[in-house]
């Protein structure tokens, strides 16, 4: 199964923010749409980072509040792992795993976003898969007795 897959079930919508926005109006933001990640975006529109939630604990907890009004691109990861929507979930999944990160941006062949993959909607994806292949597998089952 692709990425693309996920992107058709979850949809396309990427929430973003500037990179001169504060770490505040950053943690609004995630809150208000009950979200792990914002893609930071350049003043092209184009992918300049990635911002976590674990990113705004760190920035809390190394500078207390003062954190909140500086910019998000002091705390954004601005080395951001991205995939392709003809990449396997599989490939996802490791690339995931090794990184320790739960949230990737999707590039089209262009280069330019179309999407953001959480770890979320790559487990509820596979379970899916599970759920279909365990079924298929019944039916054939039932068929063959």
């Amino acid at each position: 199964m692709q990425i693309k897959h996920i992107l058709r079930e979850k949809g396309r919508e990427v929430i973003g923010i500037l990179g001169d926005a504060t770490l505040s109006e950053a943690a609004r933001l995630l809150a208000r749409r009950r979200i792990g990640a914002l893609v930071v975006r350049d003043a092209q529109g184009g992918l300049a980072g990635i911002l976590s939630e674990r990113d705004v604990v760190r920035a809390v907890a190394e500078e207390s509040v003062a954190a909140l009004a500086r910019p998000v691109s002091a705390y954004m990861t601005r080395d951001v792992a991205t995939c392709g929507e003809t990449d396997s979930i599989d490939d996802l999944m490791e690339m995931m795993t090794q990184g320790r990160f739960r949230h990737v941006p999707v590039l089209d062949r262009d280069e330019r976003l179309v999407g953001i993959v959480s770890i979320g909607d790559v487990v509820k994806s596979r379970i899916a898969e599970t759920v279909r292949e365990a079924a298929t597998l019944r039916e054939y089952i039932s068929a063959s007795g």
